[in-house]
């Protein structure tokens, strides 16, 4: 029987998934038919699972003291939704400046999803239950995830998206007009998907607790990078509720390995259904079944690569990023400035055909400019070999 060869990553431009660091790699097969969609029966992918949670939480500015995870709690809540444990004291991971809001004495709340997707709908789930006004509505920037258009479509919330500036950031003002007594959720988006921008989480906050609703902030791929910037983007910045973070894509864990965290336990509460038929006696994950390889490989990753990898991994994007930016300008492109490494630029037409045709794995943003997501297969030298076939084609 002939078998399918694996997917090579040398062409591959646009994707912001990549392939998983070694260790991850090999805990993800260790723990592949594991459940942590049943911590009860499945208690060692749980405790990494509420390893995966704090490692997370403490990245993303909810620093907690060092803790044991509990050994076994067969008939409480669900554990891998609990999540309140951690093996070992980590370096603070919270990143960037600003006084902002931190609570040292609170726990990370959440979950290892199956992705961005799964993380954002599960937050407008949480808020519309918290909230529960009659008629809920959900404010997101125009460079929000279409994952919020699927959340709006499945959880009857209205969608309102407002402009971006001239920056492709939110426009905080557009935001302030937006909200209303019922809106329940209002997004920041910390890395966007097609320009790599980061939005004024704090202000956005303000904004959606003036309205009485909450704040939640999407970032699945930028969680990675923005540790190593300056950028305002996280629970330690601001008052935000929840924040979707992706080990699968900068992380370098497994697919699937997603996030979803919240600053207070009730975010999860309000997800939770019973399950009286196993052994743990509720679930907040929107999947039942999920395999432990995301959860492992989460845990895998981050201890090999925290602080010190990522840092690296950062940086070099970020020279990659803006030595293409360089390249491009150089051949007369026009290249948006570089935030998060991204780089956008206008190859239409037939010129971004034809390097699709040398399978060059390229995507374009909505306004039609090809997109190079610097992930960490994507090299100089692929990047040369991309830019001598571009010389060719253009």
């Amino acid at each position: 029987m002939q078998r399918a060869a694996p997917q090579e990553f040398d062409r591959v431009l646009s994707s912001m998934c990549t392939e998983p660091h070694p260790d991850a790699r090999a805990a993800a097969e260790r723990f592949l038919a594991t459940n942590p969609g049943d911590p009860a029966t499945y208690n060692e992918v749980a405790r990494l699972e509420a390893r995966a949670v704090t490692e997370l939480g403490r990245l993303a500015g909810l620093d907690v003291p060092p803790q044991t995870a509990p050994a076994e709690r067969p008939h409480d809540a669900d554990d891998s939704q609990t999540v309140d444990g951690g093996a070992e004291s980590v370096p603070t991971r919270s990143g960037g400046g600003g006084s902002g809001v931190r609570d040292p004495d609170a726990a990370p709340h959440g979950y290892v999803t199956s992705g961005g997707t799964e993380a954002n709908i599960q937050a407008v789930r949480s808020a519309r239950e918290r909230r529960g006004v009659a008629n809920p509505n959900l404010v997101v920037p125009e460079s929000a995830h279409f994952s919020f258009t699927k959340a709006a479509d499945l959880l009857e919330v209205e969608l309102r998206s407002v402009p971006t500036d001239e920056d492709h950031r939110a426009d905080v003002e557009a935001v302030a007009a937006a909200v209303d007594e019922e809106t329940v959720l209002v997004v920041g988006v910390a890395g966007s998907t097609e320009y790599g921008r980061v939005d004024p989480i704090p202000e956005i906050a303000a904004v959606a607790h003036d309205a009485g609703a909450y704040c939640h902030v999407d970032a699945a791929w930028g969680g990675f990078l923005l540790p190593f910037t300056d950028h305002e983007w996280n629970f330690a910045h601001a008052g935000i509720d929840s924040l979707t973070i992706d080990p699968h894509k900068c992380g370098q864990a497994a697919i699937p390995a997603g996030g979803l965290l919240f600053r207070e336990a009730a975010g999860m509460d309000a997800l939770a259904v019973d399950t009286p038929y196993l052994e743990s006696t509720s679930q907040a994950s929107l999947t039942g079944t999920r395999s432990g390889a995301g959860v492992a490989s989460a845990v895998a990753a981050i201890d090999a690569l925290w602080p010190d990898g990522y840092r690296r991994e950062y940086e070099r994007a970020d020279r990659l990023a803006r030595w293409l930016a360089d390249e491009l300008r150089d051949r007369g492109y026009d290249v948006p400035g570089v935030e998060l490494p991204i780089v956008v630029a206008d190859l239409r037409g037939s010129t971004f055909e034809a390097l699709r045709e040398r399978d060059w794995r390229l995507s374009r943003t909505g306004s039609g400019l090809a997109r190079i997501v610097m992930m960490p297969h994507v090299t100089q030298s692929s990047l040369r070999a991309f830019l001598d076939d571009l010389d060719a084609v253009r």
